[in-house]
């Protein structure tokens, strides 16, 4: 048996994205996940987007989001909005929708090749906080949980980070036991602008961009200070500009939104396992 696919992007976070209403795809298949989206012997991906059927009043349709190692995941901002235009477009959804997701509903607007998703409500802020990694530096940095969890340290100069040493150091420690965390790196490069680079959870890796990680930095840029205003103008490492947007209220911020391209590559089939 064959398995349709689209390969889609949003600003470089790129996906296997499947119809699955059938309920027909082998999740179960760890092995033969990991062998589909690796990169040089794959399909590669940052991740399977699998459309299915709701099974809660009143979404649209259920996202299910599973990285490149099998594990599935709450939440994926680029996946999300990815899905939403897949969706739209199969003739399985409104262009304004509602996808049922592990971290809660999302609401969503396809405008075109263009997407504006209504992410989950922020939670478990912690502002000001100081990690001791294990070689004795001390790294300040905040975080917040957009989805998925994602810490945030702003530095000077994003190119001479080098994420492949402090992602997996931040990913790992054990303050974030037992479920990790994402971890992203920023500069301010405007009053309603800054920069991103990701080392993403279940990737494993730095990836070209994190929807749920930029939606976390442009909240916590703006709830530090470090920018001041809004929408935040987010540069991820495609070079891609993605805007985040929320609302003040309570001394804390709300309703974030996430707005960017939502981008065909291909189609194809997928030999089913065996």
């Amino acid at each position: 048996m064959d398995i349709p696919f689209r390969k889609m992007h949003g600003a470089g976070n790129d996906f296997i994205v499947v119809d699955d209403r059938e309920g027909r795809f082998p999740l179960d298949r760890t092995d033969w996940l990991q062998a589909v989206a690796h990169r040089r012997f794959g399909v590669g991906s940052d991740g399977f987007l699998l459309v299915q059927p709701p099974t809660e009043p009143g979404a649209d349709v259920r996202m299910r989001f599973i990285n490149p190692d099998g594990g599935e995941v709450d939440m994926c901002g680029n996946g999300a909005r990815c899905l939403a235009r897949f969706a739209h477009d199969l003739g399985a959804a409104p262009a304004r929708l509602t996808l049922q997701t592990p971290a809660g509903p999302v609401g969503a607007e396809v405008r075109g090749d263009q997407v504006r998703l209504a992410m989950t409500e922020p939670r478990d802020w912690r502002l000001g906080r100081t990690l001791r990694l294990d070689d004795g530096t001390a790294l300040a940095y905040d975080f917040v949980n957009s989805g998925v969890e994602h810490v945030v340290v702003a530095v000077d100069d994003l190119d001479a980070v080098d994420l492949a040493r402090l992602g997996p150091a931040i990913r790992y420690h054990a303050d974030f036991a037992p479920r990790g965390t994402n971890a992203n790196v920023v500069q301010i490069t405007g009053p309603d602008a800054l920069r991103i680079r990701t080392y993403e959870r279940g990737v494993e890796d730095e990836t070209l961009a994190c929807g749920t990680g930029m939606v976390a930095a442009g909240l916590l840029a703006y709830r530090t200070g470090r920018v001041s205003g809004h929408p935040v103008r987010i540069t991820c490492a495609s070079g891609t500009v993605l805007e985040v947007d929320f609302e003040e209220a309570d001394d804390t911020l709300r309703h974030p939104t996430l707005y960017g391209p939502a981008v065909y590559v291909f189609d194809g089939a997928l030999q089913a396992p065996g």
